[in-house]
């Protein structure tokens, strides 16, 4: 019998996966291959919030893991995944540079925030206000390290691709069963998908869709992230992904001419060369109405476990929130309330 099985294999399926099994434990992956969000996503991380200058949420804890469980992954597979970069926020009066001298004065926010401004002058990107930089910022290439991961996965025949059916879940007095795999525990990470399964939908998953350009820009020379009221962030090459757009009633995951008009007005607002438009992308981000994820065991079902709702900071998020769901499975350690969907009382699963 397996320790476990797990359901959906983006950036929470991957976290809690590569936990387990660096723990020893034997697992299985069942997932769709659909458009997760996870493999749209820019992979951006940021630990301020800069619309309110404030800390994400345990942005201290996350970063310090986040090092480790990359940079560990990148040894595995000899490639590299994880690309720490500043973040340069443009600013746009002598308003917002006395705001930015405020915050990064701030106990809470002057490890993560220059208290000195970037005054050099960066091809094509007009800013008479200079730049604020955000520290212990960067990306992930969360496609590549998916698609290198699922690879072995495969490799060590622990992996199905197929749409779980729910159908076919079976509760024994051991654990559980679902077309001949057997297993301990069952974790779901499906994203947003988990609105369609009748064991978790009762939660109260938001959906919020996302979209981001990849452009071509050989005259853009930009060595760090830029954030105005878009983010350009360099993958190499001249090559940029661009974005992102919010929108919480379209649930489908069809990019839109409307978002992809909205980021090129936006970013030709930022940059004055030409730029080639290669790629568009959408996907539905998991999020939750208090954001924070959920996390936490069945209140009927005891193996049966949920991890889910990293919002648009899956990549600080992902791995921190596996290693306390681990640790609550195997060790009994306590769920942080934040986190635990036991915080949830008002929302109930039908007994």
């Amino acid at each position: 019998m397996l320790d476990y099985l797990i359901i959906g294999f983006g950036l929470s399926g991957l976290s809690f996966t590569e936990t387990a099994l660096q723990k020893g434990k034997s697992c299985f992956v069942i997932d769709s291959e659909k458009n997760y969000s996870s493999r749209v996503a820019p992979g951006l991380y940021n630990p301020v919030i800069l619309k309110r200058f404030s800390v994400a949420w345990k942005a201290d804890e996350q970063l310090d893991y986040i090092n480790y469980f990359y940079q560990n992954l990148e040894k595995q597979f000899a490639k590299r995944y994880y690309f720490p970069l500043p973040i340069y926020r443009k600013l746009f009066s002598v308003e917002e540079q006395n705001n930015w001298f405020v915050a990064a004065d701030h106990p809470i926010l002057s490890s993560f925030l220059s208290p000195q401004l970037i005054t050099h002058k960066i091809n094509h990107i007009d800013a008479p206000y200079d730049f604020g930089e955000v520290l212990h910022s960067g990306y992930l290439d969360v496609n590549q390290l998916l698609n290198d991961y699922t690879e072995e996965l495969k490799n060590k025949s622990i992996y199905r691709q197929e749409v779980f059916d729910y159908f076919y879940l079976e509760q024994g007095a051991e654990g559980i069963s679902y077309k001949g795999i057997k297993a301990k525990q069952i974790i779901f990470c499906e994203g947003y998908g988990s609105i369609n399964n009748p064991y978790f939908n009762y939660l109260p998953l938001d959906g919020a869709k996302g979209e981001v350009l990849l452009i071509h820009a050989p005259e853009l020379d930009l060595q760090v992230i830029l954030k105005t009221g878009i983010f350009i962030m360099p993958v190499g090459n001249h090559y940029y992904k661009v974005g992102s757009t919010y929108h919480f009633d379209d649930k489908t995951v069809l990019p839109t001419e409307a978002a992809k008009n909205e980021l090129i007005e936006k970013l030709q607002e930022v940059i004055n060369c030409p730029f080639q438009l290669i790629e568009h992308n959408a996907g539905i981000r998991p999020t939750t109405r208090d954001r924070r994820p959920f996390v936490g065991v069945h209140p009927k079902y005891k193996d049966m476990y949920i991890l889910n709702g990293l919002g648009t900071r899956g990549v600080m998020i992902g791995p921190y929130v596996a290693k306390h769901l681990f640790d609550f499975i195997e060790n009994q350690t306590e769920l942080p309330l934040e986190m635990d969907i036991k915080r949830l009382k008002k929302y109930t699963y039908p007994l």
